[in-house]
């Protein structure tokens, strides 16, 4: 369970975070969907028990969800979410039929039985509908109504930032994850469905169907939960790692078998050099799987969704533009650093999306540092820069569902970079890597919690490091020049407060680090001549010579 007292109240104030640029004032449908309304604060999910029945042919779904909760204090009137066009059958409660209002995406449920404090509870919603198809996944998101090579028919979900209630009632937020679940998906012979967690079995229908029954043993990201259906074929190996053995799984097309294996022979590499870096693979009861899929890729917890077609780099191309990139399939790496971040570390509001992306985009060139050492990992990561737009805040506004700029990829991980340099201590970076996923596992936070944690276990107050990146578009720029054989330095387009150590080379010699603050200070010239000031590329700021 992961839901927090006076959450809203946290998530509307953090200190020392500036909000994103404000454009268009956020609707009654945003607050809906990104609070904690006083309707879904009063309960704690314990467990979803989700069955649903796919039709390809008129791409449609029909099925239910029993939630399983805890009543935190007494209440009468409880939210729960499904998007449009779906449509609610019934709604139902210890043998009744409920009462129930909408209000565009949200249903607010009447109910009849008592609800006490500290007891469990469940409600079972029916429903059925054509539910929103994605066009571009995974970016739109939706269901993916797609065909293989051969004609036959393929679909999955990809519903990141839409929210799962695109096709299935939940309580859709990140704050609130049940402790388990259990996910029955019903497709036609000859399909096969591959969900989260492990296969409990499967039950042939009358009607020419199939019931793949997946369970969930840990909490688990409502939009984590996933269909992927499709002529699939299935192999398997073993990992020995941390905390044991782990199942690989792994689900291409039938006719991709022989490319997978090749393709997928990455895993293991992978994962020794992530579970050095951030700890143990968090889901070992429930196994690593990767699925081929008809969209390019998401993170969808024990069930990675792949989709680069057998091929390194992104697509084929370095993202870096250094040549780094194009030893290692992207979407198995990133996706899979999402496991740390983004599934065992969940952030409440969407507008913390950085503590997601930024983590795992930085998770890249780590794992180009455990294959070919610390500068190439490092020219991986600084080579990302050229993507940066830094077009508005990488934050986004609490409390309506946005998230803030696409920089939180790439700035992000070049954020998390520069802090390593500022660390200076390659060993303690990487126990606070760990540490953040042994001291969160399983949890959700707020992006002010990681913040915390990393400025007490580095010993360094980061918290100016962290509001100037994450709030601001503006880059540092260490100003500098000469007067009477001093070298003068301080930051400049910083916000008040900024003081970050630098490390630089000065007329050709050796490196050195200053500790520039926004006010001058000054050093004595060794050398005569034109001054030659280098700052090392590992940070991300900029340097300028002062205006005359």
């Amino acid at each position: 369970m992961r839901i927090a007292a006076a959450l809203l109240a946290c998530l509307l104030a953090l200190p020392g975070a500036a909000r994103a640029q404000e454009t268009t004032p956020p609707t009654r449908a945003d607050t809906l969907r990104g609070t904690i309304t006083p309707q879904r604060a009063w309960w704690d999910v314990s467990f979803y028990d989700l069955d649903v029945r796919i039709d390809p042919a008129a791409q449609s779904i029909r099925g239910s969800t029993a939630t399983t909760y805890r009543v935190l204090q007494p209440a009468r009137e409880m939210q729960i979410d499904l998007q449009m066009p779906l449509e609610v059958d019934s709604m139902l409660q210890d043998g009744r039929r409920l009462a129930y209002r909408r209000e565009g995406n949200a249903f607010f449920v009447t109910l009849q039985s008592p609800q006490r404090v500290g007891e469990r509870k469940t409600i079972a919603v029916h429903y059925h509908g054509t539910p929103r198809a994605a066009r571009n996944a995974p970016w739109d998101g939706g269901f993916v109504w797609g065909q293989d090579s051969t004609g036959a028919p393929w679909v999955a979900t990809a519903v990141q930032g839409l929210g799962a209630s695109a096709w299935w009632p939940n309580k859709d937020t990140q704050a609130d994850e049940p402790d388990s679940q259990r996910v029955a998906i019903t497709v036609p012979d000859p399909m096969v469905n591959v969900s989260n967690g492990r296969l409990r079995g499967t039950r042939k229908n009358d009607d020419g169907t199939t019931t793949y029954e997946w369970f969930v043993s840990n909490p688990i990201n409502n939009y984590d939960v996933a269909v992927n259906a499709g002529s699939y074929t299935h192999f398997s190996d073993t990992y020995q790692g941390e905390k044991g053995t782990l199942t690989l799984d792994f689900w291409p097309l039938a006719y991709h078998e022989a490319a997978a294996r090749r393709q997928f022979a990455q895993v293991k590499p992978m994962l020794a050099c992530f579970e050095r870096w951030f700890g143990p693979f968090p889901w070992y009861e429930d196994g690593f799987k990767l699925v081929e899929t008809p969209h390019l890729g998401m993170e969808h917890q024990s069930a990675i969704a792949y989709g680069n077609h057998y091929q390194n780099g992104y697509r084929g191309r370095d993202l870096s533009q250094t040549g780094e990139g194009l030893d290692w399939d992207f979407i198995i790496v990133h996706e899979s650093g999402h496991e740390w971040f983004g599934n065992n570390i969940t952030t409440r509001d969407i507008a913390d999306m950085w503590v997601h992306e930024g983590f795992t985009n930085y998770s890249e060139g780590l794992y180009v540092e455990c294959l070919r050492g610390k500068e190439a990992g490092a020219r991986y990561t600084v080579g990302l820069r050229k993507n940066i737009r830094n077009d508005r805040p990488i934050v986004g506004r609490y409390g309506i569902n946005e998230e803030g700029s696409s920089d939180m990829y790439y700035k992000g991980a070049n954020m998390l970079h520069t802090i390593r340099q500022v660390i200076a201590d390659d060993e303690k970076w990487r126990g606070i890597l760990r540490g953040l996923n042994s001291t969160f596992r399983h949890q959700t936070v707020t992006g002010e919690q990681v913040q915390r944690y990393i400025s007490h276990q580095a010993g360094i107050d980061l918290s100016r490091v962290f509001q100037q990146y994450l709030t601001t578009t503006r880059i540092p720029v260490l100003e500098y020049r000469v007067r009477d054989g001093q070298l003068g330095y301080r930051w400049a387009n910083v916000v008040p407060g900024f003081a970050m150590p630098v490390r630089v080379s000065v007329q050709g010699g050796p490196i050195q680090t200053l500790r520039p603050t926004e006010r001058w200070q000054s050093m004595p010239l060794r050398t005569r001549g034109d001054l030659r000031l280098r700052v090392d590329e590992n940070f991300y700021v900029e340097s300028r010579p002062a205006a005359r």
